[in-house]
């Protein structure tokens, strides 16, 4: 399976106001491991970028004059993630910010979710981890995934990254290096062993007074929801 872990830098929030990409990254997977093989590039997106988005990339309008346009890059971006599923962290911004330079294009290109099946680790943190924050930041610390070379907000670190956070959430077992800064090598570092069960465990059951004090406090949830809280609702279907 091939699998693209992908992440965009924008001049704004809005796609809907006009706001362009400036910087796409992909990091690509063979059957969950690292081919070594990357796409990055920063675009000139023919508008200023916002303070905010200065701020959080560290990009200055200045340093993407002499950039390429989408259109210039088109080809090569799609035949690098053309049929792979795109792994992406809160995949309707970056998904709705690709499909707007498309359809600057003309209707040939078509969705971009047309090409690619899409999954999104914001939504797929979000069922496992609710009620919990889910940047990519907070998985990381999370998941123990060492984000300390994120100053900035960039395409490619943040590939990085969340490459770390969906193998962690799926699975547990492997970590990417990637290791852009000190060559081309993949390495790829164990962070969690195989569980063998040497012994039946131990079942400990709730106490009645644990029991009792645990319904008082879904009491409390349900009073601060305004209804039923999600954790009685999850009760309720086991």
């Amino acid at each position: 399976m091939r699998q693209i872990v992908l992440d965009t830098e924008t001049t704004g929030l809005e796609v809907r106001l006009g706001h362009r990409l400036i910087e796409i990254a992909c990091v690509e997977l063979i059957e969950r491991r690292p081919s070594g093989r990357h796409y990055q590039t920063y675009l000139n997106p023919e508008r200023a970028i916002d303070e905010g988005a200065r701020e959080v990339t560290g990009i200055a309008d200045e340093f993407l004059l002499d950039k390429p346009l989408f259109a210039e890059v088109v080809e090569e971006f799609l035949t690098f993630v053309d049929g792979a599923e795109l792994i992406i962290h809160n995949a309707s911004f970056d998904v709705g910010f690709i499909n707007a330079e498309l359809e600057r294009l003309g209707a040939d290109y078509g969705r971009i979710q047309d090409r690619c099946p899409v999954l999104d680790t914001l939504a797929m943190a979000r069922e496992r981890y609710p009620g919990q924050r889910n940047s990519l930041d907070a998985l990381c610390k999370r998941l123990g995934v060492d984000n300390s070379a994120r100053d900035l907000h960039g395409g490619l670190i943040d590939a990085q990254l969340l490459a770390d956070v969906y193998l962690a959430m799926t699975s547990g077992q492997v970590v990417l290096d990637l290791g852009f800064e000190g060559g081309s090598e993949t390495r790829v570092r164990t962070v969690q062993a195989p569980v063998v069960l040497a012994h039946r465990p131990r079942v400990l059951r709730a106490s009645e007074q644990e029991t009792a004090e645990h319904q008082r406090r879904l009491d409390s949830l349900d009073k601060s929801a305004g209804g039923q809280s999600v954790w009685r609702r999850q009760e309720a279907d086991v």
